[in-house]
Formats: C-alpha cells, sequence, structure tokens
C-alpha cells in the first residue's frame, strides 16, 4: 500500500507519455497496485514484438501488469478481483467503459496533454504543433463517459514554441507528472472539486495518419523558394509529425526524401531552410541545396 495515501489504485496507459508520468509517480511513493496498457505489438521494419514502454517500467518495479487486448467489463472481473479507490489515465488508447469507470469510488484522473477544452482527442500534441500554438498544457480532469469531457481539477500551461513533438511530449509530461503528485493528497481526501468545461469551446483532433506526412513537392519547392506561409505551414509540420508518422515528399524520380528536420529563417522572410533529410534506401544526412534532390 502506499504509504503517502492510503489507497489502491490503478494506473492505465501505454506509451512514452504515460511512462514518464508513471516514472514520476512512482519515485514520489505513489505506487500503482496495477498498470493496464496495451498488449506488445510488432514495430519497425523487422516488426519485431515489443512491449510499450509503461510494460518495460512497470516490469522494473513489480507491479501486476494487465494488456487486454479489448477492455470489458466481462474481462476485467474474470481477471481483476481486487477492489480499487481510483484510477490513473495517461494516453491509454481504449475508452474505458461505463461498467468500468463505476468500479472506481473516488473516480478516474484524466491526465491530458492539452488545456482542455482545447484539442480533445488522439493527438492534441501534434495538433497544437500543427496550429502553431506557442503554448499548451497538461489538464487533470475527471473521466466521464465521453471523450476527454468531464470537469476539470486543475490546469498548467507551457511553452511549446518551436518544440518538436518528442520535446513538446516530454516537457508535457514531466509537467503532468508533476501536477499529480501535488494534486493526489487533496484528491484523495476530498479537499478538491472539478469544474464543468466550457464544452461550446472545445476543439477535436483527429488519429494522425501516414498520408498526413505527405508533402507535395510543388509545394515544398514554394517554401524552400521563401513563400512565407507555405514555409511555417511546412516547419510546423516537420515539428509535430516527426519521428512517426513523418515527413515526406516525392521527387521527379519517384523517390520518397524524408524531411528530418528544418527551420525557418530569420525575419522579414521565414524562409524554409532544411537541415536534415533522408533519402530513400540511404541514411539521414544534412540538406545540400545543391544536390537538385528536388529537381
Amino acid at each position: 500500500m502506499n504509504s503517502n495515501t492510503g489507497n489502491n489504485f490503478i494506473f492505465f496507459g501505454s506509451p512514452k507519455f504515460a511512462e514518464i508520468i508513471l516514472n514520476n509517480l512512482i519515485k514520489s511513493d505513489f505506487k500503482p497496485h496495477l498498470i493496464v496498457c496495451s498488449p506488445d505489438r510488432p514495430l519497425g521494419r523487422k516488426q519485431i514484438i515489443t512491449p510499450p514502454p509503461v510494460k518495460i517500467l512497470a516490469g522494473k518495479n513489480n507491479i501486476k501488469i494487465y494488456q487486454p487486448e479489448k477492455l470489458d467489463i466481462k474481462n476485467w472481473q474474470s481477471e481483476i478481483s481486487e477492489n480499487f479507490d481510483f484510477a490513473i489515465v495517461a494516453a491509454y488508447s481504449k475508452i474505458i467503459p461505463k461498467e468500468i469507470l463505476k468500479l472506481f469510488p473516488l473516480g478516474i484522473i484524466g491526465v491530458h496533454p492539452s488545456l482542455l477544452p482545447k484539442y480533445r482527442g488522439a493527438s492534441p500534441i501534434q495538433s497544437a504543433i500543427l496550429s502553431g500554438e506557442e503554448e499548451s498544457g497538461v489538464s487533470l480532469y475527471l473521466i466521464d463517459e465521453k471523450m476527454d469531457h468531464g470537469p476539470v481539477f486543475l490546469k498548467k500551461k507551457i511553452s511549446i514554441k518551436e518544440k518538436s513533438y518528442p520535446k513538446a511530449e516530454e516537457a508535457l509530461a514531466i509537467l503532468g507528472g508533476e501536477m499529480l503528485v501535488n494534486f493526489l493528497p487533496d484528491f484523495i481526501s476530498g479537499k478538491i472539486s472539478p469544474l464543468p468545461q466550457n464544452h461550446a469551446a472545445a476543439t477535436f483532433t483527429k488519429k494522425i495518419k501516414t498520408e498526413d506526412g505527405f508533402i507535395e513537392l510543388s509545394l515544398l519547392k514554394k517554401a524552400l523558394a521563401g513563400d512565407p506561409i507555405l514555409s511555417k505551414t511546412i516547419y510546423q509540420k516537420i515539428l509535430a509529425l516527426n519521428p512517426n508518422p513523418g515527413i515526406y515528399t516525392i521527387n521527379s524520380a519517384g523517390k520518397r526524401i524524408k524531411l528530418l528536420s528544418a527551420a525557418l529563417s530569420p525575419s522579414p522572410d521565414k524562409k524554409l531552410i532544411l537541415k536534415q533529410i533522408q533519402p530513400e534506401s540511404k541514411t539521414p544526412t544534412s540538406y545540400l541545396p545543391s544536390s537538385n534532390l528536388f529537381s
């Protein structure tokens, strides 16, 4: 039992964002009794079966792990015999059914990397970067049956100006972990109540697909030539969508070229400057305008 809380709780989450938050909780003596995460999946070119980051961390800390392919009350009751006071959800890809929501007397805390009600849904960090937001943040909220819809306990802002997705994700996860550690004692003792979101102001994000990373060659050429609007749009895509699904174009020879990193030239022109690219079947390399790769 956690010495700081006197409560049993579950942690739902799978990827790097969730791992950073979980690690912060464990180091602060808020250790969950159970981890619920996605099943191991094939990753990379060789499709090697790989456990999610949260599972690896749970294993190192001797925490019980549950990896359902489908999350429903029937499977839950057959696998989980314990009762828990509350749960924490951070980047867990499945909707938690209402029958499972009802099992937690104190409720389920959601850790969402946006300033709710903005950027609800599957890609809040990427969507904020794509929109050119200079600030984002983390919201702690009480999960209900709708997506990122429940009342909010706490929100904190952080700068994401010119941050790539991995750097923004890490910064937001660190913030979320710190917020949770400070928040949990008051939550457990009932000293804090959530406030409803302004649902009329909600914005929604979609799941990012491979095709979202495609840049037409003609548009890339215009950005490299100095078109300020296209330069900013493509730069934000490179920040937001690398390493996954990745940004790429197809040159006139039909070869795919990944656009790995870029910058914008100083004011006033703000021209796109490519820094690193990866031509098809080759290793990443610095971009040389004289290379004629985009001719």
